[in-house]
């Protein structure tokens, strides 16, 4: 019979762990279950937890899912759903808020490591302009387009428009793929076309395209970068 959180012992209990140990010595579905709290008859919170990992394949996207879609997950519920996607939505934030906004972003990786927290977990193509001074750091970015399940529709018009407005020196294109694939498709290759012409007329200039997705098996990069592949 499975047993309840209350009948562990209390070391192995999530929450007095968390407290004794740290959040580094929980397991994903432990930190989770402090989240949710308790569980189902038959399956305390961790055992919910890890049920909800292996229902998602990973974190990452378990992280995508919506309110709607968590909450119709049995042993979670609007409240509890709610509680999940607060805590996804804190962790990506605090990924940005902790970017050193001094270091130089002329990296992919660097973009991936800014803004990767947050839009691997978007349910819907984000396009965004990173703008950057003379001396390549950030300035600020923007969300030039906000698309459907695997398209972002994106103008130059619009993708232009902030660089101008805030007089940014450079910018990074940044958009990303809900399915988890960074590799470009034929469309992606097309605008990056479109607005690299369009950049080399506005003299500002475009120094990459990074396409953000889920790392891959091995420790394969969930990115890819334009510059990378010499296509800009």
């Amino acid at each position: 019979m499975t047993r309840t959180i209350h009948d562990l012992p209390e070391g192995d209990r999530p929450r007095e762990k968390l407290a004794a140990q740290g959040a580094q010595a929980l397991s994903d579905s432990e930190l989770i279950a402090i989240l949710l709290r308790t569980g189902l008859p038959g399956a305390n919170a961790v055992e919910v937890a890890r049920q909800l990992l292996a229902r998602y394949g990973s974190l990452g996207r378990l992280a995508r899912a919506s309110v709607k879609e968590l909450a119709a997950t049995k042993g979670v519920g609007p409240a509890k759903a709610v509680q999940l996607c607060a805590a996804f939505g804190l962790g990506a934030r605090l990924a940005r808020e902790t970017f050193n906004r001094g270091e130089k972003l002329t990296r992919p990786e660097l973009i991936y490591d800014f803004l990767g927290p947050e839009m691997r977990t978007l349910a819907r193509e984000s396009f965004r302009v990173v703008l950057l001074d003379t001396q390549y750091r950030l300035l600020r970015v923007e969300e030039v387009s906000l698309g459907t399940l695997d398209q972002s529709l994106a103008h130059p018009r619009e993708v232009f428009r902030p660089a101008i407005i805030h007089s940014a020196y450079a910018m990074i294109l940044v958009h990303n793929h809900p399915s988890g694939d960074p590799r470009p498709s034929e469309s992606d290759r097309r605008l990056t076309l479109r607005l690299k012409e369009a950049a080399a007329l506005l003299q500002i200039p475009l120094l990459d395209h990074v396409i953000i997705g889920a790392p891959g098996p091995g420790g394969a990069p969930g990115y890819t970068s334009f510059r990378e592949l010499n296509a800009l």
